[in-house]
């Protein structure tokens, strides 16, 4: 199955992002058994790989450059760059496997997918918005409030947590609320809003020019989630049991996790996070493999919680 255009420069991304330098023999041979070539003789010509690289570099912003010397081999520039930038990185290995799987007919029936909650139908309304700086009306239902609300919106960025999709949005009824009430912190303006609460989508013909204090990062900072909060960030360890500790190492509950000791029992771990209702629900996922250390508070709160589910299953 002959890949389109784009499925070939997804793969020259991966296949060097894998074996970080080639010679382009060795590329035009891992071209024939990568089942994307148009037959068992098929090549990359030398012409049309340089097309690719150019691509390349207009589209993804990635410059696949050549050794000087030695073996001339093709490498991408800045790797590190590529790897940081989470979106990029998650669009290429997703059409990287894409672009394989469809390419090989052994592996149809094969690869069971995990199915994802509708909303991803507004991205590309909200993305075109969010290049034009477009001011939208959405329809959303809160799983806080009976009916479905309609209101504006000016997104500014889009989020992806637990499968769901997360438009960011500056909402100017809480901006024009919170200049009322003297609240001077840009963040209180944000709100953010599940897309598959969405019901509704329209442009309007309103424009909002971008505030650049208004830093995502730092909007999300310390939380584990989609909920945000005003509380400080603290200092939380937990101790996971045995094994348990090899699935943390591997997938950490948050990017701040840190290894302080362990041992053949447990191993602790050290997070600096905001005790939002979303971290608490991904300790809780761990079952009996965690036990909270500290703070007390959360220690606490964790307590209660085992409590009155403990109370569910005794009545």
């Amino acid at each position: 199955m002959a890949a389109n255009i784009y499925g070939k420069y997804v793969w020259l991304v991966d296949t060097l992002r894998q074996h970080k330098k080639l010679t382009y023999n060795e590329i035009n041979q891992l071209w024939k058994e990568s089942g994307l070539s148009y037959g068992e003789n098929d090549c990359l010509p030398k012409r049309t790989f340089h097309k690719h690289r150019d691509a390349i570099r207009d589209i993804f912003n990635i410059d696949i450059e050549c050794e000087n010397k030695g073996k001339y081999r093709y490498y991408i520039d800045n790797p590190e760059e590529l790897e940081n930038d989470r979106l990029r990185s998650w669009l290429i290995d997703s059409y990287a496997t894409l672009n394989q799987i469809q390419a090989d007919s052994k592996l149809e029936g094969r690869i069971i997918y995990e199915n994802i909650p509708s909303g991803n139908r507004w991205i590309t309304a909200i993305t075109k918005a969010m290049r034009n700086n477009k001011v939208l009306n959405i329809t959303h239902h809160s799983f806080f409030r009976k009916n479905s609300s309609s209101f504006e919106v000016e997104p500014y960025n889009l989020k992806v947590v637990n499968k769901r999709w997360y438009l960011v949005a500056r909402n100017p009824y809480y901006a024009e609320l919170n200049k009322k009430n003297g609240t001077n912190n840009i963040y209180d303006d944000f709100r953010t809003y599940a897309l598959d609460r969405i019901s509704a989508i329209s442009e309007t013909d309103k424009t909002f020019e971008l505030d650049t204090a208004f830093d995502i990062n730092e909007f999300f900072k310390g939380c584990c989630g989609i909920i945000t909060s005003k509380e400080d960030i603290v200092r939380v360890v937990i101790k996971a049991y045995y094994n348990f500790a090899n699935y943390l190492r591997t997938l950490p509950l948050h990017e701040s996790q840190k290894e302080l000791e362990s041992n053949d029992e447990y191993t602790l771990f050290e997070y600096h996070v905001k005790p939002t209702f979303d971290f608490y629900q991904l300790l809780l996922t761990q079952g009996n493999q965690i036990e909270v250390v500290e703070p007390e508070s959360v220690r606490n709160r964790m307590l209660d919680t085992v409590k009155a589910m403990m109370n569910y299953y005794n009545k």
